[in-house]
């Protein structure tokens, strides 16, 4: 008997790399957007959920399988939740993580250490062709640090510290990022919710 598909809404190549490493364990073929042929869906949402649930319930109908999409992003308290639902577009479209890490470095310029909290924020929704939706939150709490550092991960990763390890997420090895990053806690929920409906 076949395993059931389920296809991981997202161009990014990073994102569903981490998503499969993740859910390697579980009885699924997981595939990203380029190998099921899934066209990019406009994130127009005023909040992650908004934009999970319309890219994971647009690939579940377009394709026949189930599909999760997740939408996340960084929200700096000293900005009132900036960049929040505008991260991967900060500074502006096309995407450019360097030019996104150097607006937010900008608008941090003369904020002290202590008041450069932020969290990561990731909102995983998965869909069914039926068009039943659950969704489940991860969060990650961390500092803005004054310069990028460190050479692995994306985004904002350079810039975010996890105060407890003193290191950005870009310092860290890519093991230690996959467990305790916003991400990680989501898609922890996701596989316990898969994991039952498999088991």
């Amino acid at each position: 008997m076949p395993k059931p598909v389920l296809v991981v809404a997202s161009q990014n190549l990073h994102k569903v790399g981490e998503i499969k490493v993740i859910l390697s364990d579980l009885p699924l073929v997981v595939k990203g957007a380029d190998e099921a042929g899934l066209p990019q869906v406009i994130e127009d949402g005023a909040t992650f959920e908004d934009n999970a649930v319309k890219k994971a319930l647009t690939a579940a109908k377009a394709l026949g399988c189930m599909a999760l999409a997740d939408d996340s992003g960084l929200m700096v308290d000293w900005l009132n939740g900036e960049p929040g639902v505008h991260s991967a577009r900060y500074a502006g479209s096309p995407t450019n993580d360097q030019l996104n890490n150097e607006k937010l470095l900008s608008k941090l310029g003369g904020v002290p250490w202590e008041k450069r909290d932020a969290r990561f924020v990731c909102v995983i929704a998965l869909a069914t062709p039926e068009g039943e939706v659950i969704t489940y939150t991860g969060t990650c709490p961390g500092k803005i640090a004054f310069e990028p550092r460190g050479n692995n991960g994306f985004g904002y990763d350079p810039l975010f510290v996890v105060p407890e390890l003193s290191q950005t997420f870009a310092e860290l090895d890519p093991e230690v990022k996959n467990r305790i990053s916003h991400r990680a806690k989501a898609l922890a929920q996701l596989r316990q919710g898969l994991r039952e409906k498999f088991a």
